[in-house]
């Protein structure tokens, strides 16, 4: 209590660290809050409410697996395939074939990268999502014209 007014008197912290947390009245810690668009997110990607925070080594080796099997399906499809093919005797049109697994695994692998940053609460979660989504839509983009190739 302040001397002079009767009011509770303010607690110095020396740093935003030593506040104590926020918690429910149960105790537990309470959830952090988030805007809309990032409840909407991790609803869409199923991340809980509590996981376990990964590492930002190990969230970014993923968003690289991701962009580099993207990368190399595209590489295999349209640059090495039509070249390749011909010259081995191959038939041209297998890219398909090759390309449309190969897109699968690469969107299941952006997804996962994704979901892996809105875990983590990355503070560039919503730039990588943008990069993500740019790469996922030229995937499917490219699995479209892979599947029209194929049932002609």
């Amino acid at each position: 209590m302040s001397r002079r007014t009767g009011a509770p008197a303010a607690v110095a912290f020396r740093s935003v660290s030593a506040l104590p947390a926020a918690t429910t009245p149960l105790g537990a810690a309470a959830p952090p809050l988030r805007g809309r668009a990032d409840r909407v997110m991790r609803r869409l990607l199923l991340v809980p409410e509590r996981p376990p925070r990964p590492s930002a080594r190990s969230t970014q080796r993923l968003f690289s697996t991701g962009i580099l099997l993207s990368a190399l399906r595209c590489l295999l499809t349209y640059v090495l395939l039509p070249i390749l093919a011909p010259l081995l005797g191959v038939a041209a049109g297998v890219a398909p074939e090759v390309g449309l697994p190969l897109a699968v695994v690469a969107l299941g692998f952006d997804v996962v990268g994704m979901r892996r940053f809105f875990v983590a609460e990355h503070r560039s979660r919503w730039a990588m999502a943008g990069i993500y989504a740019a790469v996922m839509a030229l995937v499917v983009a490219l699995m479209v014209i892979d599947i029209v190739e194929l049932v002609r």
